[in-house]
């Protein structure tokens, strides 16, 4: 039996220490869609009295009298729905009042963007609100959550919205890492584990949408190339849900679709010219779904150093492998499309998802390893030189390193490949250079590596999960 609900204990347990406090509490709750903020909200109020409100495009009279609605059904209350409020503030007041207990009243304003929309004055009705009424009482749980990450920054965290200084705690809730998000799919091996992360990412309503009955292959043709399917428009509906002008959009993660790329690139193969594609690019990192990238060496990275990556593994395949082929895929069907236009690219497309995930793994065989020091963990690129993984240590030390999916036929030659690029990297703190190998097949690792370097394998990076 699948599991309905997974992970986020760490921000549940924030949650439950706000409602248990001897005050009130006021917590934004902010992330990329379908990371499963409106599902850890639901969760938590499971166990707790309280109200959830889904914003919506529509006028702030109608959002009134529906809140009030939802207030009626939730509180047990029927006279709620009957109040006609001229005003957001009388709306609060009279669910607030209309609470006595026990505990607090949790108060959750999902896509709060779409709230303020229709009434711009929410924030500054809400900071009147926590400042001579909740502020100092032991009354609620106020939950405000968006989707447009941009948005909540500076509309909710930033230093001009009336909201400013008054949270209490802020859950900026991630995708899950690649370690949590095999616990959508227990059954699989770390190799099938790996390559589900590399389609769907750390999204809970992606993983759900892989069968864990099903092969990783049978899952991208039976989720994402069936024109039915779950998958298959869900990251064009992504866009329309926050952009306008989705041919431009739509270029430029093509482009970025098969690999990282300078804006200036970008723009020539997009034919979009150069300051207006600051501004696509600039809603896309907004949105979280595409980040900027410079060669990691200690120091400040020149302007025509930074490339522009896909960072969102839905959108990154989507563009890579749907997108591009729809009219195939209408003529010949999802198992021949696959078959043909998918299934001889994958091993390639692996192969530098692994890279990403190695990155991400660095941290925890850090701490395996007891390396106590800051760090920041990168790549490096040069003319002549591409490092997979660079982890900068503030002790002194650099680690690079390179990764490997496929079959490795020799190890001396890619440790000696390695050598190499050490030998290319620039190198400029004059930092203790470690070596790191990582390979998909444990049996890929020698027994007796060479000196100074270390070799890991995908599922050591997996242990403990």
């Amino acid at each position: 039996m699948r599991t309905t609900f997974v992970g986020r204990e760490r921000e549940l347990g924030l949650l439950e220490e706000a409602a248990q406090a001897p005050t009130s509490a006021l917590i934004p709750i902010y992330g990329r869609r379908r990371v499963g903020k409106s599902e850890l909200i639901l969760r938590f109020l499971g166990d707790h009295p309280g109200l959830y409100y889904l914003g919506k495009q529509a006028p702030a009279e109608l959002q009134r009298r529906e809140f009030l609605g939802v207030a009626a059904r939730a509180l047990g209350q029927p006279l709620l729905a009957r109040v006609q409020a001229a005003s957001w503030m009388e709306a609060f007041e009279t669910v607030l009042d209309g609470w006595s207990g026990p505990g607090k009243l949790v108060l959750a304003l999902d896509e709060f963007q779409w709230l303020c929309a229709a009434s711009p004055e929410i924030p500054s009705v809400l900071q009147e609100l926590w400042d001579r009424r909740l502020r100092d009482r032991d009354e609620a749980l106020l939950i405000l959550c968006g989707s447009h990450v941009g948005f909540m920054e500076r509309e909710v965290l930033g230093s001009r919205s009336p909201l400013f200084g008054r949270r209490t705690a802020q859950i900026p809730l991630q995708p899950f890492g690649y370690a949590e998000a095999r616990r959508f799919h227990p059954g699989y091996s770390v190799t099938d584990a790996a390559r589900a992360y590399f389609v769907c990412g750390g999204v809970p309503l992606y993983l759900r949408a892989f069968d864990p009955a099903r092969s990783v292959e049978q899952n991208i043709v039976a989720t994402l190339l069936d024109e039915y399917a779950p998958l298959y428009r869900e990251p064009d509906f992504l866009l329309r849900e926050e952009l306008r002008e989705l041919r431009s959009y739509h270029a430029i993660l093509t482009t970025l679709a098969v690999g990282s790329l300078p804006a200036k690139e970008i723009a020539a193969r997009t034919g979009i010219e150069s300051r207006r594609l600051q501004y696509y690019l600039k809603q896309l990192q907004e949105l979280r779904y595409v980040r900027r990238r410079y060669p990691l060496t200690g120091r400040p990275p020149a302007a025509r150093h930074v490339r522009y990556v896909l960072d969102d593994p839905l959108l990154r395949f989507w563009f890579r492998f749907v997108f591009p082929h729809t009219s195939f895929l209408a003529q010949m069907g999802p198992e021949r499309c696959f078959e043909q236009r998918i299934r001889p690219e994958l091993d390639a497309y692996w192969g530098s998802c692994f890279e990403a995930l190695c990155r991400e793994a660095l941290p925890a065989l850090y701490e395996r390893e007891g390396v106590s020091a800051a760090f920041e963990v990168g790549e490096y690129w040069d003319k002549a030189v591409q490092i997979d993984l660079v982890g900068h240590r503030d002790d002194g030390w650099t680690d690079l390193g390179e990764c490997k999916w496929g079959s490795v036929r020799s190890r001396p030659a890619l440790e000696a490949e390695l050598q190499a690029k050490v030998e290319r990297y620039p190198n400029p703190r004059n930092a203790t250079i470690g070596r790191r190998l990582f390979v998909r097949d444990e049996r890929a690792v020698p027994e007796t590596p060479g000196e100074g370097v270390r070799w890991h394998h995908l599922a050591e990076l997996y242990e403990g999960t």
